[in-house]
């Protein structure tokens, strides 16, 4: 008969499966990508604080973003770059702090829909209703659709969590690099079907509400963009509608290819992958897509380049 643990407090990550020499380069590569997020999105943040011209509802909404990218690597890729250098039998982490790592990286993937949902309203109502743009996209409205974004996301998440602690624990081998809410369940030999149940309503609302909101938000920008003769309004719409879209699939695809890779075990190696890449390559994307599309940015960035090859002088 195999021995059980109840409820043990210290939880053995099984970690990255990569054979030793390739241990080192990959550590480096995701260490300089986790360096980037951090100065990419923090750098953005700082300027859009910084300069009066970028206090505009697209990028302080875009600001939600760079945040959710930052708490969402932070908490989770220090702990996968320290577990990489150690043998298995180190990798140990608390039940406690596993729950804070998955509650964190589920937050990170729920916000990343929720935030480009209201980005795209903002897009709609800056094309479809220009006139009535600033009357609706008010410091209120601002606010209020941050909150929500966030919001959303906690009552979601912390529901899918909350569901996940109620049970005893039995196991305390978690097959994969990183905690999450599958993986934490699983340590459990309760019944999990409401934990299935929740879990699958949880995406197929949130799959479904973002797709839904992109799709309708898109095909009106579309239709209005068509009907307009208006080259500046066309040529406006198409940059920063090709900016949030491109973020959008960026994420949407990541996340799509966790989902499918699920479906195939014998490829648990390559899901642990790009589970990490869902984090990685968004959080170093974004702040470069908006930066190259933004003239704003650029031009503050010009600036203040030029400023300070005048001051030696």
């Amino acid at each position: 008969m195999e021995n059980y643990t109840y409820n043990s407090p210290t939880i053995q990550l099984e970690g990255l499966n990569v054979s030793k020499e390739f241990i080192h380069p990959l550590f480096l590569l995701l260490f300089f990508s986790y360096l980037f997020i951090m100065v990419a999105n923090v750098g953005i943040a700082v300027l859009i604080f910084m300069d009066k011209n970028l206090h505009q509802p697209m990028y302080l909404l875009f600001c939600n973003l760079s945040v959710n990218d930052l708490l969402g690597n932070s908490i989770m890729v220090p702990r996968l770059l320290v577990d990489m250098l150690r043998p298995p039998s180190e990798r140990l982490i608390s039940y406690y702090e596993c729950v804070v790592q998955a509650f964190t990286t589920h937050m990170f993937s729920t916000t990343s829909h929720t935030v480009l949902m209201i980005m795209a309203f903002d897009r709609y109502v800056a094309i479809c209703n220009p006139l009535r743009y600033s009357a609706i996209m008010t410091n209120n409205m601002l606010m209020k659709l941050t909150v929500s974004a966030w919001g959303v996301g906690l009552l979601l998440v912390g529901t899918l969590l909350g569901l996940t602690l109620r049970l005893n624990r039995c196991r305390t081998l978690i097959r994969s690099p990183y905690c999450d809410n599958a993986a934490l369940f699983k340590l459990s030999c309760e019944s999990v079907l409401i934990n299935n149940i929740y879990g699958l309503t949880f995406t197929v609302v949130l799959l479904t509400g973002s797709i839904g909101s992109m799709v309708l938000t898109y095909t009106k920008i579309t239709v209005v963009c068509l009907t307009s003769k208006n080259k500046s309004l066309n040529s406006k719409a198409l940059k920063t509608c090709s900016t949030h879209l491109v973020v959008y699939l960026i994420m949407f695809l990541s996340g799509m290819a966790i989902i499918i890779l699920h479906r195939f075990p014998q490829y648990s190696d390559s899901r642990q992958f790009v589970a990490i890449l869902y984090h990685i390559i968004p959080g170093s994307l974004n702040p470069i897509i908006y930066g190259i599309q933004s003239k704003e940015i650029q031009r503050f960035l010009s600036s203040l380049f030029e400023s300070k090859r005048i001051l030696p002088s």
